[in-house]
């Protein structure tokens, strides 16, 4: 009986060579693909700008196939990052989106905002959640991005207000898990006489806080980019904040882990935008009702979606700011507003609401 030859070992000249090949086949099919979403956008006609050709829907159903088609070895969220940049750029061919977000730059709010639209967007950075809001809807920035709810600390509340007045819709959503570092100049804790920070980001640390700095003066600030900046101006001051934050601003982490309470720490954003998008197959529908105050009225409201098999995600409630003890219930919903379900249980949502918006259908967040 022959026996068969053992296979030489791969050298690592060979194996260098193999990965050679694979990246000019790379490089080729991202070539390919960029022309193909040329010639999409040339069969949409003429637009008038980059915002034109974005569609959230298709986005997140090539997403999804990506996880769908993943048996490793690299992670889902690798590959959707991967895959969301290759998007970016290709759509940067037309124009470059212009997303706001609230600044300055090195905020979480900057990360979400790269994370949705990748970092062929150009960002712009702003002073505010109202700014943001005021930017998108007199056209300055295609799309705005604001934190809306942290999963140990609750809503933002300054943002659901600003839908009671705004025609803006939500037309995305983004997750992104937050890790907030304790950031400053020597690096050395025993310095810390004074600590700056966003309200939401002291909630989110106050535990470590009471236990390692208790005496530490806390002053709250717009960001946590803002509090990163003056922390970077004496040696007795340290910033909570991002670690992208502490590179732009050229802080060092005073201890290498993160310090939030909860290992689970995450923000949820929202995508602004002008218009709502088709139906991508997992869609979320936000509304908002206004009620007034009688018995029963937030169950009419609610047995409407229950009647027709709508799973509700949230609801929060706020004055609604038209009348006195007249309240507006923001409710987060399963599915699209044209879905039939969805159109049969806003209609029959009329009859008990004083006023029904539709904040937006999108698609739920990708990772």
């Amino acid at each position: 009986m022959t026996r068969k030859k053992a296979a030489a070992p791969l050298s690592l000249s060979d194996a260098r060579q193999r990965i050679d090949s694979i990246d000019r086949n790379i490089q080729e099919l991202i070539a390919e693909r960029a022309g193909w979403a040329h010639k999409v956008g040339k069969a949409k006609g003429l637009l008038k700008a980059a915002v034109d050709y974005y569609r959230p829907e298709r986005e997140s159903q090539v997403l999804r196939m990506v996880i769908d088609r993943n048996d490793g070895p690299l992670a889902d969220e690798v590959l959707v990052r991967l895959f969301r940049e290759i998007m970016s750029a290709c759509l940067a061919q037309q124009e470059p989106l212009k997303v706001g977000y609230l600044g300055p730059e090195g905020t979480f709010s900057e990360q979400a905002a790269r994370k949705h639209f990748g970092h062929s967007a150009h960002g712009l950075p702003l002073a505010s959640i109202e700014e943001v809001f005021q930017e998108v809807e007199s056209g300055n920035a295609d799309f705005g991005v604001v934190p809306v709810e942290n999963s140990g600390q609750g809503t933002i509340q300054i943002t659901l207000d600003m839908f009671l007045t705004s025609n803006l819709k939500i037309c995305g959503e983004v997750e992104l898990r937050v890790k907030q570092y304790l950031l400053s100049r020597s690096g050395h804790i025993e310095d810390i006489e004074r600590i700056y920070s966003h309200p939401q980001s002291f909630a989110q640390t106050k535990a470590w806080l009471r236990t390692n700095l208790p005496k530490a003066e806390k002053i709250p600030v717009s960001s946590n980019a803002e509090a990163a900046r003056r922390a970077r101006n004496a040696d007795d001051a340290a910033a909570i904040a991002g670690e992208a934050a502490g590179h732009v601003y050229g802080l060092k982490k005073v201890i290498t882990s993160p310090i939030e309470d909860r290992d689970d720490n995450t923000t949820r954003f929202l995508v602004l935008g002008r218009q709502i998008f088709p139906s991508c197959g997992h869609d979320r529908t936000s509304v908002l009702v206004s009620i007034r105050d009688r018995p029963g009225a937030l169950f009419n409201v609610l047995s409407p979606f229950a009647h027709h098999g709508i799973s509700m995600n949230r609801i929060e409630s706020r004055p609604s700011h038209h009348a006195k003890w007249e309240y507006a219930f923001f409710i987060d919903l399963d599915g699209h507003v044209e879905d039939p379900p969805m159109k049969k249980a806003l209609a029959e949502l009329k009859a008990h609401a004083a006023q029904i918006k539709i904040l937006g259908s999108y698609p739920v967040a990708v990772l």
